[in-house]
């Protein structure tokens, strides 16, 4: 049998009903009909609901409005924005604008969730103009190869999501969809990729159309078989990556309903925070801020610069970081610090010049050795003059509530949101409303093999036989 017991049950869930697919494939020709009828751009359904690859409950409906290439980039942006308004008015008046590489619609239609999205109607790939031109040849290519395979797929993307490591959002850095796709052709099979995956390591390389142009340096690299420039796994971190190589290992040694299935995150209590708190007798730090009005692409790499540059601040003046995490909420942003130490001695050590460089060490020694504010030196050590003196930010609560914060590369978009406005908080302080979920598995971290182990004692789940 192709399926294990286990997994027809989860493919009896997980597939879209035929009425569910019908719904919004009736919906995608009207929008289709409309933009034909506009005289301006061909329409086209993309994505997992085009190649019937989509989870049972899915509402994300992509229809991409095709226009010749001859059309100037602005005009493209102009042009394919004021079609989108045009047709979505007719629907839904709930619309919203956003903003990728170009700008695009998004609407509530129908209870569905649809995408208006405006690109260039390239012949070949390697002509495109925008990312987004690769699309349609990404489900041109698909939908004629993946027939045989789709129930593969929707196991392989269930079996990514329960793990935590599906989406190519910067937030998660995982598998997305295309991605899935690819690597179920590639393998022929959800379980002889699972057999496969659990001898990766990082920098496995995949080339299904052995045409890659370029050499690239991700962990995972899987050349887009429409694209020889471009690693469609360029998303997936190191960590995500063994990450799912532990949920293949796993799954194939003693398979269970939690591959599938995410076991409820923990949200602790107040008490229960205290509690973890006190017990690690470390310091939390977090810095919450207005949410800059981007999509997520672009916010939250800036949120991971902002987080590593402030992380880098906290360590020049001597703080030791345990952990640093960040997380965004639609309308809040948090970074948070864990410290082994938050406060620092007063005193510091401060290098000066080479005893070599007579020059420069004859200036060191001139400026402190009258100097009413150091506390010894200066003195020869390491090859060095230096000087001990008294440190400007003892405790880090300080330095990140004071405008050195703004002295580092912070991104741009948060560092707008910043300058309005920053809040810090210590301690049990961090507890914000709507981080709990994130404070929560910060506190309780643990791998996605780990966390299904743990659910499967805790609901007593039986383990089944090695596939």
């Amino acid at each position: 049998m192709r399926f294990s017991d286990l997994e027809q049950s989860v493919l009896a869930e997980i597939r879209p009903t035929g009425d569910e697919l019908d719904r919004m494939y009736a919906l995608a020709d009207r929008l289709i009909a409309d933009i034909q009828a506009s005289g301006k751009a061909d329409g086209m359904m993309v994505g997992s609901v085009a190649r019937k690859t989509c989870v049972h409950g899915d509402r994300d409906l992509d229809v991409f409005m095709l226009f010749d290439p001859s059309l100037p980039r602005e005009d493209l942006e102009r042009e394919g924005l004021a079609l989108a308004w045009n047709i979505a008015k007719q629907y839904t008046d709930t619309i919203r604008e956003k903003y990728a590489e170009h700008p695009y619609l998004n609407a509530t239609i129908e209870g569905l969730d649809v995408d208006l999205v405006p690109c260039y109607q390239v012949q070949e790939a390697t002509g495109i103009q925008s990312a987004v031109d690769r699309t349609p040849f990404h489900n041109r290519y698909i939908k004629a190869r993946i027939d045989q395979y789709t129930d593969d797929v929707l196991l392989l993307k269930q079996f990514v999501k329960a793990g935590g490591v599906y989406g190519s959002d910067q937030m998660t850095e995982g598998f997305a969809g295309y991605l899935c796709e690819l690597l179920i052709l590639y393998h022929g099979g959800f379980h002889d990729l699972l057999k496969e995956a659990t001898q990766w390591k990082p920098g496995k390389f995949i080339d299904i159309e052995q045409h890659a142009a370029k050499w690239f340096e991700e962990p995972l690299v899987v050349i887009d078989p429409v694209d020889p420039c471009r690693n469609v796994s360029a998303s997936v971190s190191e960590t995500k990556l063994l990450e799912f190589i532990e949920l293949c290992q796993g799954y194939l040694k003693s398979p269970s309903k939690w591959f599938f299935y995410r076991p409820p995150i923990c949200i602790l209590t107040e008490e229960e925070v205290s509690s973890l708190l006190k017990g690690r007798e470390s310091a939390f730090i977090a810095m919450t801020f207005k949410t800059p009005p981007f999509i997520e692409d672009i916010v939250v790499p800036q949120l991971r610069k902002s987080l590593h540059t402030l992380v880098d601040l906290l360590k020049r003046n001597e703080f030791v970081i345990a952990r640093a995490d960040t997380w965004m909420l639609e309308d809040r942003s948090m970074l948070l610090f864990e410290l082994l130490v938050d406060t620092l001695p007063a005193v510091r050590y401060h290098a000066g010049p080479p005893v070599t460089a007579h020059v420069n060490a004859a200036k060191f020694i001139e400026k402190y050795i009258h100097s009413d504010i150091i506390f010894a030196g200066p003195f020869i050590r390491e090859g060095r003059y230096g000087v001990e003196m008294p440190r400007k930010y003892r405790r880090a609560l300080d330095l990140l509530s004071s405008s050195e914060v703004f002295a580092t590369a912070l991104g741009k978009h948060v560092k707008h949101t910043m300058k309005e406005e920053y809040l810090v908080y210590s301690g049990m302080e961090c507890w914000q409303p709507g981080f709990e979920p994130f404070l929560s598995e910060f506190l309780q971290k643990s791998s996605p093999l780990v966390r299904i182990r743990r659910a499967e004692a805790r609901t007593h789940t039986p383990r089944l036989e090695t596939i």
